[in-house]
């Protein structure tokens, strides 16, 4: 066993775009588990787009990590010692196991079912998965032969949404970053169609697709696209509201959407939502979702990168577009 725990500490709050200089390596010593805790050797780390929003000092839906803090981050692990009834050494745990190589827990840990590939722990069973489920079907309160429009959509979250819409009976249309995400979301994932947004006028895709308007929006990225799609919207239409990675990395708050009074010709509902709010029911939607995979109903897609020196700049390829899928590091 490694004698040093390599961990990634916030050392400055990023002003505009995060870079890697605002993470700092370090090294600490391994820690000995205590009574009622594991020791974990951290595997897998997943990356979300939500940690900008973490890194500021500013009211959130949690604290912001503190300048001198190991960065905040979900990952699967390797129970290593166990001083806590119910693991052992060999089983394999998710939970907010942060930029470290080694990390102790407790209880909070969730134990993956034997055979469960990690990859899909993070991705469509984990949180983005059940941000997919929840935000569609409570929050958009989605209904059969509605059309769905979702921006961000071939990543880990919107490419679920899209395919819970079809298997709903619904209409799915993805709006995605380049040629080859858009045939994936087309091919694999099984869209009705997708919108690049880099190379057509997403607008006028839009009224071309939707003639009759969009009955639900899942908003991933804000912006001019989502001020596209509320031009667009039906009578009664719902707008999920779950990111906006076009403004995540801006020095100042950009403008809000300027076509919002459509909401109120179309008497609309425009709804954020945080999946935390939805952990107790998580087995209810892990339990459809696995479902789903194993029928070969969900596509899922990794973008994995390797190397724990490497963790800050996998961060970065979110704010760029440059990965395809879930962003995975693999240690």
């Amino acid at each position: 066993m490694s004698e040093t725990n390599r961990q990634w500490l916030m050392c400055s709050r990023p002003v505009g775009m995060v870079k890697e200089s605002d993470f700092e390596l370090r090294s600490s010593p391994v820690p000995e588990p205590g009574d009622g805790q594991v020791l974990v050797r951290t595997r897998w780390l997943a990356l979300e787009p939500a940690m900008r929003g973490w890194m500021e000092d500013r009211p959130n839906y949690m604290p912001p990590v503190g300048i001198g803090e190991v960065m905040r981050g979900m990952g699967v692990g390797e129970v290593v010692k166990s001083k806590l009834d119910g693991y052992a050494s060999g089983d394999l745990v998710s939970g907010m196991l942060g930029w470290q190589e080694w990390v102790l827990g407790d209880g909070g840990l969730r134990k993956l079912p034997e055979g469960t590939d990690p990859r899909l722990a993070l991705s469509t069973l984990g949180i983005t998965g059940l941000t997919a489920y929840f935000g569609l079907l409570e929050v958009g309160q989605l209904k059969e032969g509605d059309v769905v429009v979702v921006s961000g959509a071939a990543g880990a979250t919107g490419s679920v949404v899209g395919q819970i819409a079809k298997l709903k009976g619904c209409r799915a249309i993805g709006i995605a970053g380049g040629a080859d995400k858009c045939a994936w979301l087309t091919d694999k994932a099984g869209f009705d169609a997708a919108i690049d947004y880099k190379n057509e006028d997403v607008g006028a895709r839009l009224s071309e697709l939707c003639p009759d308007g969009i009955d639900v929006y899942f908003d991933n990225v804000g912006g001019p696209i989502l001020d596209q799609a509320l031009a667009r919207i039906a009578r009664g239409a719902r707008i999920v509201v779950c990111g906006a990675i076009s403004a995540y990395n801006q020095e100042e708050t950009p403008p809000g959407p300027r076509n919002y009074y459509r909401i109120v010709a179309q008497r609309g509902r425009m709804e954020g939502f945080v999946v935390l709010d939805f952990l107790p029911r998580a087995a209810e939607a892990v339990a459809d979702l696995a479902k789903w995979v194993a029928e070969g109903k969900i596509a899922w897609q990794v973008d994995v990168q390797h190397g724990f020196e490497n963790v800050p700049q996998t961060l970065l390829r979110l704010y760029t577009g440059a990965n395809f899928g879930k962003q995975l590091l693999e240690l």
